[in-house]
């Protein structure tokens, strides 16, 4: 039992949750903060995780069920657990299943908003697996389904869609799709022998590195217009400064002849900049609103 667990973990790449689920948690407290000057109370937190694990486990398990054909044939994907057969697609359906449900029973805990913006969070959720077919701006897709995570946190506390809470929605939108297509790079020729669409293997990986630090520069702008249209003061500010420094690295050691860093700059470097980002909203807000 504890093996099919660690399985269905290394399916869903559970650790990953390190990059959508600190802007979750931005987006509950600054909307909580800036609409009812009070940070959130630990049962809207404790919902907002479950929605949270529900969304990426069906998001993940719909995305290996749909891919299981094409991660065959990829050698660095042929490993997954659907593809060596070590679950069948029938476990994965009934996970995907379970999960859906886990994130309607969280939804339907928190604001009448959430529950009806739920319909579209699953459509996003389930096109984005199939976009790899038809369009290179599957990344753009991803993003735009990854940064559901803060926009849904902030609905859910706050009931409101402000230019606050898109403008967060739109900066983890594109620092999701420029991380994507760094990550891409890495299959660029076999995508391209497939048949299957990314910006690298449309454009080149040059071009592609080039559109993934345009994104990221959005995103810094974006997170930057946060501390001019809010009350954030400079432990925000301290923050998104370290921010910058992770970004700038992250495309320093990817290069279009030298992807040998590319899972450092893709994991590593992304996760510990969604936890900074978040730490040091936290704290500016609890100093400057709470405290």
């Amino acid at each position: 039992m504890w093996s099919k667990v660690k399985i269905f973990m290394e399916m869903i790449k559970f650790e990953h949750t390190l990059f959508a689920l600190p802007f979750a948690f931005m987006g509950a407290v600054l909307g909580s903060v800036i609409q009812f000057g009070s940070l959130p109370t630990w049962g809207q937190i404790g919902w907002i995780v479950m929605a949270m694990v529900g969304a990426r486990s069906a998001a993940m398990g719909l995305n290996r069920l749909i891919d299981r054909v094409i991660d065959k044939k990829n050698p660095r994907t042929a490993k997954r657990a659907l593809p060596a057969g070590l679950l069948s697609a029938g476990e994965v359906l009934l996970f995907i299943i379970v999960s859906f449900v886990l994130l309607f029973w969280a939804t339907a805990n928190l604001s009448p908003l959430a529950m009806k913006l739920l319909p579209l969070a699953v459509f996003m959720t389930v096109i984005y697996s199939y976009t790899k077919r038809f369009t290179w701006t599957c990344h753009l897709i991803l993003g735009l389904t990854l940064g559901l995570a803060p926009l849904g946190a902030w609905v859910a506390v706050t009931g409101t869609i402000d230019w606050t809470a898109m403008v967060l929605y739109v900066s983890v939108a594109l620092w999701t799709a420029g991380f994507d297509i760094i990550y891409a790079c890495q299959d660029a020729e076999h995508d391209k022998r497939e048949g299957l669409h990314s910006i690298p293997s449309r454009f080149g990986i040059g071009p592609a590195l080039m559109l993934a630090r345009l994104f990221h520069v959005v995103t810094s702008i974006g997170l930057l217009s946060l501390f001019l249209m809010t009350e954030l003061s400079w432990w925000y500010l301290a923050g998104l400064l370290v921010s910058y420094v992770i970004l700038f690295y992250e495309h320093y050691i990817v290069k279009p002849n030298d992807l040998s860093k590319l899972n450092t700059a893709f994991f590593t470097m992304n996760g510990v900049l969604s936890v900074v980002v978040f730490c040091f909203t936290f704290i500016d807000l609890v100093v400057r609103y709470v405290w």
